[in-house]
């Protein structure tokens, strides 16, 4: 029996989840614990939380075998998506090497920071009008949800210090491969006009103009809110530039 569920679940996938398991069986639950439990011991799965699990495969050796860590990011929380630092770094647009996977969603979560097989996971609950700009990318035979590139940068202008800093931004900016208009609608989207201000700056620092609406307020913020609140200001995008620009020198 307990061979027969493990094939059933690994034709689904390299994960499974309690619920998942009920629904494939006719056994009463407190059973199907016992029988988690037992498979767990044998080294045939391990626990990755409460009520969710990964299979380990034939041949691989339990405590020493692991999924990628957008898979298991995949299962802490639902609705989700990898997204500032960790889709950064996956798209290539920092060199920089986090070692936090942050996860996004909308969703509560008792424990924000979770460590899963070593690896460190950051969840950062956000509006469900900031929830967008997200697509679906494969990775070891698993479909799994990302911010795209332009909703990473928005992201990370809008909580910089989940992506080591608006120097991470100010490096990225300069890819080729970023749609400036997509950027601009974001940045609109997400209505906080810190980004669309961050975003403005950063592009003028490029040696580009990008179209955004007039400014309706006096207010200064902070260009990195995540350094020391201290620095010039800047009239046009009303920030106070508190980084030196020098810090930014993929701009020059």
């Amino acid at each position: 029996m307990r061979i027969t569920l493990i094939e059933e679940l690994a034709k689904k996938g390299n994960t499974f989840t309690f619920d998942e398991l009920v629904g494939i069986s006719n056994t009463r639950k407190d059973v199907l614990w016992v029988i988690l439990s037992r498979l767990e011991k044998k080294g045939w799965i391990e626990r990755i939380e409460k009520g969710k699990y990964m299979i380990i495969p034939l041949g691989a050796e339990k405590g020493k075998y692991t999924l990628n860590e957008f898979v298991i990011g995949s299962l802490l929380v639902n609705p989700y998506c990898i997204a500032y630092w960790s889709a950064l770094h996956h798209y290539g647009l920092t060199e920089q090497i986090p070692n936090t996977v942050f996860i996004q969603t909308t969703a509560r979560k008792k424990k924000q920071e979770i460590e899963v097989f070593g690896v460190r996971y950051r969840v950062v609950r956000v509006k469900d009008t900031k929830f967008f700009g997200i697509r679906k990318e494969w990775i070891e035979e698993t479909q799994i949800n990302i911010s795209d590139r332009e909703k990473t940068i928005i992201d990370c202008l809008d909580k910089p210090q989940y992506c080591g800093g608006v120097v991470e931004v100010a490096k990225a900016l300069k890819n080729e491969n970023l749609n400036k208009e997509k950027l601009l609608e974001y940045a609109q989207q997400i209505a906080n006009s810190g980004v669309v201000r961050r975003l403005g700056y950063l592009y003028n620092l490029l040696g580009t103009d990008i179209d955004a609406p007039p400014l309706k307020t006096r207010n200064y913020l902070l260009l990195d809110p995540s350094m020391p609140h201290k620095g010039p200001k800047n009239a046009r995008w009303r920030l106070i530039i508190n980084l030196d620009e020098k810090m930014l020198g993929t701009l020059e």
